[in-house]
């Protein structure tokens, strides 16, 4: 039983000495942080910190394949006067290179949607 629950919420990588196991919330968190330092991405309508799993649910959406690839679906507001697919591409290039760097896992898809428009 417990195996189920970490397919779904685990990726597990497999070393020399043992295994790895990074969590769905790890990768939440990468995410967020990548996301937010996007010049023009005001980010989720959360802050890194405060990520759980009633506000990931809103605004990212994480599924892990059967492969052990990463699917991001995101949502994210932009700053007045910035090209919206300029910052969306900016968001999907740092969001890849933060998940592969840092965690080592194969991205398959980051899918930017902009829920809005904000004034800084």
């Amino acid at each position: 039983m417990a195996e189920n629950k970490q397919s779904k919420s685990y990726i597990q990588q497999y070393q020399e000495n043992g295994s790895v196991m990074i969590s769905e919330d790890v990768i939440a968190a990468i995410v967020a942080q990548a996301a937010a330092e996007v010049d023009g991405a005001a980010g989720f309508n959360v802050k890194p910190g405060e990520i759980n799993k009633k506000t990931v649910g809103k605004n990212l959406k994480i599924t892990i394949g059967p492969e052990d690839e990463v699917y991001i679906d995101c949502t994210i507001s932009v700053v007045y006067g910035q090209s919206v697919i300029d910052v969306a591409k900016a968001v999907q290039e740092a969001v890849t290179s933060a998940l592969e760097s840092m965690a080592g896992v194969t991205v398959a898809a980051v899918n930017v949607n902009v829920g809005g428009i904000l004034r800084k």
